[in-house]
């Protein structure tokens, strides 16, 4: 083929209407363009994004870090711990921030017990432990039955203290409306919402093994010519039977998604809340 002579030399081959060439853009994009031999052909511009630019496009749809939960790096029992600590108070627990506001709530050493509060205390807490010990030997869900025979059960040792206390010549009352209304609704959770059940779980038994042995003690001191009760008493080391129950916790809320878990410490506050009630029976 021959080739194409600057059309400024050559004639058009119509008459009319003359064939108008476009002059070159200035600031050529795509489109047609002479080139500097006077040639006709197709330029196409590539846009380039700015330096700055990219960078804060490249920022903004990065995947953005997912928010860490405090105590997640140690498992899901840490992440527990560290809101039932916020709902202690100062004197409690040094990360507590709750302020005093029930008479269980101030310092133990300030506590006038009875010896008719303690039995209705030890009777509505030992309705409470029958519970959940039965709600894990039914196992609603499957998890649950992780949790049988752990050596923290409270049972039989609360049905030993109170065949002591009537020994004595005291009489056992009946069950009191703070251990019957949490019984009840552990019951209804447990059948419904595992998450939320296994909250109260940890929070009653762990609870127990810690700020629950030191008010026994006091109490104790006050009332019982310091008898140590079995309801503070493990048959083998309890900070082996701790860590067992720990480690299954952890195993069982890895099936959980975040939004699981967060419900289950959502839960919590309402853990500590009738927890209260039946400690305050103590000072009735």
């Amino acid at each position: 083929m021959a080739s194409l002579t600057p059309i400024s030399h050559s004639r058009s081959c119509f008459t009319k209407p003359h064939l108008q060439i476009p002059p070159p853009i200035a600031n050529p994009g795509s489109g047609f363009s002479l080139t500097k031999s006077g040639r006709l052909g197709f330029r196409r511009r590539v846009n380039k994004m700015p330096l700055k630019m990219a960078a804060v496009v490249s920022a903004t749809t990065a995947e953005t870090p997912r928010k860490r939960y405090p105590g997640e790096s140690k498992g899901f029992v840490e992440e527990m711990r560290f809101v039932a600590m916020k709902l202690h108070t100062k004197d409690q627990a040094k990360e507590g921030e709750k302020e005093v506001k029930e008479p269980e709530e101030r310092p133990v050493a300030k506590w006038a017990p009875t010896i008719d509060g303690y039995l209705r205390f030890l009777v509505d807490s030992k309705l409470v432990y029958d519970t959940l010990e039965g709600i894990v030997q039914e196992a609603a869900f499957p998890s649950y039955a992780e949790f049988r025979n752990t050596g923290l059960e409270r049972s039989e040792k609360l049905a030993k203290d109170l065949e002591w206390f009537k020994e004595q010549g005291h009489t056992i009352p009946e069950p009191s409306s703070p251990g019957v209304n949490y019984a009840e609704y552990l019951k209804e959770l447990s059948e419904k919402d595992p998450q939320a059940f296994l909250c109260h779980f940890y929070n009653v038994y762990f609870a127990h093994t810690a700020g629950g042995r030191m008010i026994g003690k006091k109490v104790a001191e006050k009332i019982l010519n310091k008898k140590e009760l079995e309801f503070y008493k493990w048959d083998s080391d309890l900070s082996k039977l701790l860590q067992n129950v720990r480690e299954k916790l952890n195993k069982v809320a890895e099936g959980w998604t975040r939004e699981e878990k967060n419900h289950c410490l959502e839960e919590t506050e309402k853990s500590f809340k009738h927890s209260g009630e039946i400690l305050r029976l103590i000072l009735s």
